[in-house]
């Protein structure tokens, strides 16, 4: 479960990290009121659970009434990578000299939580631990223990923090790190931490993700939880019986379906690999009929991100003719294909699903790795 930003730095503020003076607001003339109320400058930003926001429209800066009136009337109602924006957080503005982030996630590999600090806040940190990965500094910690003061302050000092504000830094990250451990959080951070010429240190931003599975262990936060209404996507596949963890909306182009967990995050990984961009898990399980497959491909279809999409079936319980006549139904439905959709077929009846695939409206590919460079070629072609 994620929390909206309004929510996650309520449950910040009350550990003692600062924010800016907010408020939430609903309408045009709430939104007005209440940065009248905080004083101007102020931010008034998309409350929605997308990334990127900013680059999107969804926040902006204002120094009067007027154009705070402008930027909610733009803002409240707009379509926001799927989401229906309804509220918005209007912000006391932050004067900063420095932009810093911190976080804490799971690291799989190492089966250790890792905390993170680094001087490059306020841009995507994926693309900085992409194309510059030393510019994070890393610091694993034992859960049987917690994190140690040392480890704060050494993951802070590795980062290059300023010494004028590397203790507050290392203490708002332990705080960070004792949220995450006593509520269950998947992934928590703060992007960016502003520091202003005073050596204040503010959470500008704030991220909390929370494992659904623990949320009986967390009554406050599932109280905050909200149902996927608010997102025709997740609504649509909660009509379509995708739901939980059959279904998740990912940043990408990359269309992806497949029958089982395990296999949808294989293809999950070979996009990535081969320089590709996921816009979806998609599990259609076993034994799915044609009727579910024709209501996957409208589910991958109705998201405007998609420019290609990838289906991987391996035919177990579920059978390869009925996949291509599932695929082959959703097809004829459209005047059009809106993006190209590769099909690889393996195990039963896959020969037969072969022949009945409509070669004309998709691409067949006998590998998993063939399809899935085509998918990627592909979306590469629609995004030029």
């Amino acid at each position: 479960m994620r929390l909206h930003e309004y929510q996650a730095k309520g449950v910040f503020a009350e550990a003692g990290i600062p924010t800016p003076a907010s408020e939430l607001a609903r309408t045009v003339d709430e939104a007005v009121e209440a940065a009248e109320e905080i004083g101007y400058p102020v931010a008034i930003k998309a409350q929605v659970h997308v990334g990127g926001r900013g680059k999107a429209g969804g926040i902006k800066l204002v120094d009067d009434a007027e154009e705070a009136r402008e930027a909610a009337e733009d803002i409240i109602g707009m379509d926001l990578k799927g989401y229906d924006v309804e509220t918005v957080l209007v912000e006391e503005a932050v004067d900063f000299t420095n932009e810093l982030y911190v976080g804490v996630t799971m690291d799989r590999g190492e089966g250790r939580p890792v905390a993170m600090v680094s001087k490059r806040g306020g841009v995507n940190i994926e693309e900085v631990a992409e194309e510059e990965p030393e510019a994070i500094a890393r610091e694993h910690i034992d859960p049987a223990f917690g994190m140690h003061p040392f480890q704060a302050r050494k993951v802070v000092y590795d980062a290059g923090i300023d010494g004028a504000v590397a203790g507050e830094v290392a203490s708002i990250l332990t705080t960070l790190y004792e949220m995450w451990d006593e509520r269950d959080g998947s992934d928590i951070e703060i992007n960016p931490l502003m520091v202003t010429e005073d050596d204040d240190v503010i959470a500008a931003d704030a991220v909390f993700n929370v494992d659904g599975d623990a949320l009986f262990r967390q009554p406050e936060l599932a109280e905050m939880e909200e149902k996927a209404a608010d997102n025709e996507l997740e609504a649509k596949a909660q009509e379509y019986g995708f739901e939980g963890s059959n279904y998740v909306q990912l940043d990408g182009n990359v269309g992806i379906i497949g029958n089982g967990a395990g296999l949808v995050m294989g293809t999950l990984d070979l996009v990535d690999y081969y320089g590709g961009s996921p816009a979806n898990f998609l599990d259609i399980g076993g034994g799915a009929k044609a009727e579910r497959v024709a209501n996957a491909l409208d589910l991958v279809f109705s998201d405007e991100d998609v420019d290609s999409v990838v289906f991987n079936i391996f035919g177990g319980i579920t059978r390869g003719d009925e996949v291509a006549n599932g695929i082959n139904e959703a097809l004829d439905e459209f005047d059009e294909i809106p993006v190209p959709v590769i099909v690889r077929l393996a195990g039963t009846n896959a020969e037969e699903g072969m022949e009945i695939l409509n070669t004309d409206l998709v691409q067949v590919e006998s590998t998993l790795e063939d399809a899935v460079q085509a998918a990627v070629d592909a979306a590469e072609e629609v995004k030029a």
